[in-house]
């Protein structure tokens, strides 16, 4: 089967994915899920490490690779990297994630690959950079995460950092790549000439501290735990009502009058404790006991109900089975269906923006290791008997 693209938007371009576990993948599922025809290489299966997210039957590999084709490549052979060089000179674009000096050694660095391709947009995710002091340190999320900053204002203060509970550094790391990919192929309509671009988890990491960063950098403060309430806007936070906990969100002075109406509190507007943000957050823990009282006289459906009635931002705290349930996530069509000819019917999340005209969607499932290898060698103009020659000699 040729490429079956997911959208119209992007099925122009190709892309060659030579990524594996979060990060890359991520960049290049973005793209994928765009209509780019993705052509992920990966090793011959009798040369394969471990699968990495938890197996290609597993859910995880699913998710990320779906939309996406797939051959095998023996690197380790001359021919192997002559096949490949072959297939990305009539590419759009390459991501990799190999450690810095890999594409080098390979001969597949930028450098080498532009002179026969001018045009290529080529893209590099590593752990920590491609130069620097510790640009040959390994990568992982988690390594990231305490290194950017984010553990350490996440939790509950006195008890030590915490991880956030998604790869959050490998997926921003994929989705910034997938981003500076799309804008240097805007460039590239200027220029007719493709770039090299690179990001890391590291980077990722630090810039997604967004405010954290200019609280320190402009402010001179050193962020804490702030626990499951904002830094600096009071009150704002997971508050417990009669059946469980809810979020609640007070942002100005207008919304915070309106919400102590609400709580039936109008008193705390001009009491010198709460009147103003400065006050508030000197004393955030007495006024958090006094909304608690008052929420424990009701269930979360009635505060959620007369809060949003009244324009102060409030909603439940979900579990996956909840968010599913949730008749906005519904209706806003986030889950997709695929039927995977080896796994069956599938339902999985889709891109989370939508295009009225060229919309996204799962075209395809995602492909065992080299499920498509022999058609995009003929599809190179490689000869039959060529491929069938290449596969004794385990170039594939």
């Amino acid at each position: 089967m040729p490429h079956l693209p997911a959208s119209s938007a992007l099925q122009r371009f190709r892309v060659i994915d030579l990524t594996q576990v979060r990060a890359g993948p991520t960049a290049c599922r973005q793209l994928a899920d765009w209509g780019a025809d993705v052509i992920q290489v990966q090793m011959p299966e009798h040369m394969r490490g471990d699968d990495t997210l938890g197996g290609q039957d597993g859910s995880d590999y699913q998710y990320t690779h779906r939309n996406k084709r797939s051959i095998t490549l023996n690197l380790k052979e001359d021919e192997g990297v002559a096949t490949l060089k072959r297939l990305i000179a009539a590419a759009d674009v390459v991501v990799e994630n190999f450690r810095p000096d890999v594409k080098f050694r390979l001969g597949i660095d930028y450098q080498t690959l532009a002179a026969d391709n001018p045009g290529l947009v080529y893209a590099s995710i590593s752990g920590f950079g491609q130069s620097g002091p510790l640009a040959t340190r390994p990568g992982f999320d988690q390594i990231a995460q305490g290194m950017g900053g984010l553990m350490s204002v996440t939790g509950l203060p006195g008890d030590g950092p915490v991880r956030v509970g998604i790869p959050i550094a490998d997926l921003c790391a994929g989705i910034f790549a997938a981003q500076g990919i799309l804008v240097a192929l805007l460039e590239r309509e200027a220029s007719g000439r493709g770039q090299w671009l690179h990001t890391s988890l590291l980077e990722s990491m630090v810039y997604m501290m967004d405010f954290q960063t200019s609280r320190y950098l402009i402010d001179g403060e050193v962020a804490s735990q702030a626990g499951n309430f904002h830094p600096t806007s009071i009150p704002t936070g997971v508050y417990k009502a009669r059946d469980g906990y809810l979020n609640i969100a007070v942002f100005g002075s207008k919304i915070w009058e309106r919400f102590c109406h609400i709580l039936g509190a109008p008193e705390w507007i001009t009491d010198q404790r709460y009147h103003d943000k400065p006050s508030r957050s000197i004393n955030r823990d007495a006024l958090n006991a006094q909304i608690e009282r008052r929420l424990a006289a009701h269930d979360r459906s009635h505060w959620i109900e007369q809060f949003n009635a009244g324009g102060v931002a409030c909603g439940l705290i979900s579990d996956m089975r909840e968010v599913f349930a949730e008749p906005q996530i519904e209706h806003l069509g986030m889950v997709k269906e695929v039927v995977s000819p080896r796994l069956g019917r599938q339902r999985l999340v889709g891109q989370p923006m939508q295009l009225e005209r060229t919309p996204s969607t799962i075209a395809r499932a995602a492909p065992r290791r080299g499920e498509h290898t022999e058609e995009v060698l003929l599809e190179l103009g490689i000869a039959a008997d060529e491929i069938t020659r290449m596969k004794a000699n385990g170039v594939y």
